[in-house]
């Protein structure tokens, strides 16, 4: 798949990246002043600035048609468990749109959504899905092609943090699940994760952190990336610099959204965030999806931009690793298995 790139868009692309490590970054639509029923906050996770950057305008057209009202929008982006825990802190978000449901379940626990927040949208309240793929150098001098390849010496791996990033946590079980789609045992998948984890160099706070790492600072020999990601890399960092490499097999990663309800109903948003993550699944919505290279829901959409998308086996985090409540007790809470692989290294 190729983008066209002018150089000034490969700046501004290049900047945004930069910007990754800096924080959350806001962006709002030009409008007049408005009450504040008529502006809402997207709180989301690090590497969907983009894809947000091109619905919010298309969603302020179509409300604009419908209502006749301006709407002022705006996005806040990055690690996704911090975005979570931003939120829980007093980050007044109407929505959420994050990459891993373990966090909209930590609002719901705080009574900031409703605990069945899944039923209130199609698709289990995931309007799109995407999965992990190594982006490696030009030429892919270490020869990486599967998930065996990244535990050999000398290979460095770069992965964000799987405690504070779904990039991270989709990276970790990927790796895991590849292990149990296979025929593998716990064991067996534990073992290849630890040999993983010992050849990353640094884990960063966010998706693109980890991406400026690789990029921009050149550490490493292989990103462990979103598949949208890996493409929007390989397009605007420099055409032919990095190489995509599909797995054997991978992980889907589905992306949950939600009302934030005890903010909406304090702010008298709750009409218009709910019609703001409706437009998500509408046929626009999902081509602008499919456009930024997620998967999108919508069949019709996706088989008219399946080429965008890597032949790749998928599994769900239900499928092979229990579901995500079990996914986040055993691997995730202190003393779990991320942690006991991380106290296994450093003795």
């Amino acid at each position: 798949m190729s983008v066209p790139s002018s150089p000034r868009r490969r700046s501004a692309i290049a900047a945004l990246f930069t910007l990754a490590s800096l924080g959350s970054l806001a962006v709002a639509l030009p409008a007049r002043a408005q009450s504040a029923s008529d502006t809402l906050l997207n709180v989301s996770y690090d590497v969907s600035r983009e894809l947000y950057k091109d619905i919010n305008p298309a969603f302020a057209a179509a409300w604009k048609a419908k209502t006749g009202k301006t709407v002022t929008l705006n996005q806040s982006h990055g690690g996704s468990s911090k975005q979570i825990g931003s939120v829980i802190g007093g980050l007044e978000a109407d929505v959420v749109t994050m990459n891993q449901a373990t966090d909209v379940d930590v609002l719901a626990e705080k009574g900031l959504t409703p605990a069945d927040w899944r039923k209130r949208f199609p698709s289990n309240a995931a309007p799109y899905s995407s999965t992990i793929l190594f982006l490696v150098r030009k030429g892919n001098p270490k020869q990486i092609k599967d998930w065996a390849d990244l535990t050999r010496a000398g290979v460095q791996v770069i992965i964000p943090n799987p405690k504070v990033t779904g990039n991270g946590r989709y990276s970790y079980l990927a790796a895991w699940g590849s292990v149990i789609a296979k025929g593998g045992n716990e064991a067996q998948a534990k073992e290849l994760v630890s040999k993983i984890f010992a050849n990353v160099p640094v884990l960063d706070g966010g998706g693109r952190g980890a991406t400026t790492t690789f990029t921009q600072r050149g550490i490493g020999d292989v990103l462990l990336t979103f598949e949208s990601e890996a493409e929007l890399i390989e397009n605007e960092f420099g055409k032919g610099q990095f190489e995509v490499v599909s797995p054997s097999v991978s992980i889907e990663a589905e992306a949950p959204v939600a009302i934030v309800d005890k903010v909406a109903a304090k702010k008298g948003t709750a009409e218009l965030s709910k019609a703001y993550l409706d437009f998500l699944f509408t046929p626009a919505g999902q081509e602008i999806i499919a456009r930024h290279n997620f998967r999108p829901r919508d069949a019709a959409v996706f088989k008219a931009n399946e080429k965008r998308f890597n032949n790749i086996k998928l599994f769900s985090v239900d499928q092979i690793l229990g579901g995500w409540p079990k996914v986040s007790k055993t691997h995730f809470a202190d003393g779990g298995q991320y942690d006991q692989i991380i106290a296994a290294q450093k003795r």
